[in-house]
């Protein structure tokens, strides 16, 4: 079984950046695909960004492109959201999940292909 905390959120200005950290134990994470993703109040979950196990290809929502990067770090078994130009609409509980397929080339945008999800934490983008 694999758990993952997520960790990092905040309240920040507009402008501004914060690091998401999703720490992965239990299994290796390296054999995973991993996605980042985010719920504002009233509002469905949606894709932000996806990394894949087969090449480390990234993916990105059209309204996070050129601000926010994803990134893994095998030897820490941890992957990170860096969100830099953050904007009010970035306001929304973000949660790392994991896909157990082998062979990912394009990580998912589809929430119901993720088989283990963090608790999810809270990013607050307000002056």
């Amino acid at each position: 079984q694999l758990q993952l905390v997520e960790s990092g959120g905040g309240l920040v200005q507009p402008g501004g950046s914060l690091r998401l950290s999703c720490a992965a134990s239990g299994r290796t994470f390296i054999t995973y695909a991993v996605g980042w993703f985010r719920q504002a109040p009233g509002k469905e979950r949606e894709f932000v960004a996806g990394i894949s196990n087969i090449g480390g290809r990234t993916d990105y929502a059209d309204s996070v492109k050129g601000r926010f990067t994803i990134s893994r770090d095998n030897a820490k078994n941890t992957v990170y959201l860096q969100m830099n130009s953050l904007k009010p609409e970035d306001t929304a509980v973000y949660y790392c999940a994991a896909d157990r397929r082998w062979g990912i080339v394009v990580a998912s945008t589809r929430p119901s292909e993720y088989d283990y999800w963090g608790q999810g934490t809270q990013v607050t983008v307000s002056s």
